[in-house]
C-alpha cells in the first residue's frame, strides 16, 4: 500500500473520438503498475466510486473512471445524469466499449505503466464489465453483481441492459464474479447459469456468493452494506488484480 497518490478530474477520449470526463488515481511511489478501468454503477460517476478509484491507486494500481453520462448530462449531479440516461434508454453497448477502449488506451499509455489492464464494475457495472471484456483484449475482469447478463430485464429497466452470455465465447480473459445469495438482479440460479456456460467454453473464472447479502453490498452508504462479505470481496479484487496486473 502508498500513500502517495495523485487523484484528479481529466478529460479522455471516448467512443467515436468523444472528449468526455473522467476521474483518475495513481500511484506516486511506486516503479510500474498495472491499470484498473472502474465502471460506475447505474446511479452514475459518484462519490463512493470516486472512492473505489482511490483505493486502487492506494493499492498500486492507476484507476480510471470514465463518466459515462458526460455527453447527456455534462456536469449534472449524479442522480440527474442517471435519471436523464435512464429516459434516455441507458448506455448503448457499443458506446460503452468504445469508452473502456479509451481508457484502457489512457492507461496504458500513463508513465510506468506495465500494459495490463484491468475491468471492474458493480451492478449494470458488473454486466458491462462482462461486455468489456468479451469486446476487449484486456487482463482480468470482475463483475460484482452484474445482471442480464443471462436473463431479461424486468419493465422500467433501460432498454440497453438486454442479456450478452451469447458474448461469452469471446471473453478475453480470467473473470472474477462477487455475488450475493439474496440478490434476485442476478439470483444465484442466474450466476450458476453463467459459471456453467463459462466452464462449457473452457473459460476461466472464479465465482463467490455470499450467504446473507443481496445487491449492493460493497456500498457503504446503503443499508444492503455487508461489512464481512465487502472486505473478503476486496481482498479478493486486490489479489486478483495483483496476480493478473502486478502490482
Amino acid at each position: 500500500m502508498t500513500d502517495a497518490i495523485r487523484a484528479e478530474t481529466i478529460t479522455m477520449t471516448g467512443h467515436g473520438g468523444d472528449e468526455i470526463e473522467a476521474y483518475l488515481a495513481r500511484p506516486l511511489d511506486t516503479p510500474t503498475h498495472g491499470g484498473v478501468v472502474v465502471i460506475h454503477h447505474m446511479p452514475g460517476y459518484d462519490r463512493a466510486t470516486k472512492e473505489m478509484v482511490r483505493t486502487f491507486a492506494v493499492h498500486g494500481f492507476a484507476a480510471l473512471c470514465p463518466n459515462l453520462y458526460s455527453r447527456e448530462a455534462p456536469g449534472a449531479d449524479p442522480d440527474d445524469a442517471a435519471a436523464a440516461v435512464r429516459a434516455a434508454g441507458g448506455v448503448p453497448d457499443e458506446r460503452l466499449v468504445g469508452d473502456v477502449d479509451g481508457a484502457a488506451r489512457y492507461l496504458r499509455a500513463l508513465d510506468r505503466a506495465n500494459g495490463k489492464i484491468g475491468v471492474i464494475g458493480h451492478c449494470s457495472g458488473g454486466r458491462q464489465t462482462f461486455l468489456a471484456a468479451c469486446s476487449l483484449q484486456v487482463d482480468a475482469a470482475v463483475d460484482c453483481y452484474g445482471a442480464f447478463i443471462v436473463n431479461d430485464p424486468p419493465p422500467g429497466v433501460p432498454a440497453s441492459m438486454r442479456p450478452i452470455l451469447a458474448l461469452a465465447p469471446q471473453l478475453s480473459c480470467p473473470l472474477l464474479g462477487l455475488f450475493g445469495e439474496d440478490d434476485q438482479n442476478p439470483a444465484p440460479a442466474e450466476t450458476a447459469a453463467l459459471s456453467a456456460e463459462l466452464d462449457r467454453l473452457g473459460k476461466p473464472h472464479e465465482f463467490h456468493t455470499y450467504p446473507g447479502a443481496g445487491h449492493s453490498f460493497f456500498a457503504v452508504d446503503r443499508v444492503a452494506y455487508r461489512p464481512e462479505a465487502a472486505v473478503d470481496g476486496w481482498n479478493k479484487i486486490l489479489g486478483f488484480f495483483r496476480e493478473h496486473l502486478g502490482a
